[in-house]
């Protein structure tokens, strides 16, 4: 079954959108997934904001030619599917999870921008904490010492000069 040319262009013009505006690309190659896994491993990526596409090799290459991805155009062989993500390591991380528990879904590499990563590189970025995990640790951080102030300052006005009074003794 062949594309109509109004076709193609549609999906390089979606690849090269995707190219222009990720973190993070993942080519993967995957043979002999069943639909219900594809369905799983996308949804999965819907959940962090990322997404999965089979691609046709001849148009991926044609769609990262003048983007920070045209680094990826040689890994375009075989069965192809690429998983991006804004967040550089949402796509990493939930495609090294699957591919970890299904053989039959390989990452080939990836890049981030005009770095290009190998599988070994994509595994160990899919290590990192996402921006979300980060900004939820940055939170945490921020507030505690909120909160412990927070504390102090609800307590009676005798505690509080007496908790003025240590800390006061404590810098002599």
């Amino acid at each position: 079954m062949s594309m109509t040319r109004e076709a193609k262009q549609e999906q390089i013009e979606f690849l090269n959108d995707k190219f222009k505006n990720s973190g993070i690309v993942v080519v993967t190659q995957n043979t002999g997934l069943t639909v219900t896994q594809m369905t799983q491993l996308r949804s999965s990526l819907r959940s962090e904001d990322a997404g999965m596409k089979v691609v046709k090799n001849t148009l991926a290459k044609l769609a990262a030619k003048g983007t920070d991805y045209e680094g990826l155009i040689d890994l375009f062989t075989g069965p192809v599917a690429i998983t991006y993500s804004q967040d550089p390591v949402a796509a990493a991380k939930i495609t090294q999870e699957f591919a970890s528990d299904n053989e039959r879904l390989v990452i080939v590499g990836g890049s981030m921008g005009s770095k290009v990563l190998d599988a070994a590189g994509v595994e160990a970025l899919s290590k990192l904490p996402s921006l979300d995990q980060l900004r939820g640790k940055l939170i945490g951080l921020v507030q505690a010492p909120a909160t412990k102030i927070a504390g102090v300052l609800q307590a009676p006005a005798g505690q509080l000069a007496r908790v003025v009074g240590a800390y006061a003794a404590k810098g002599e």
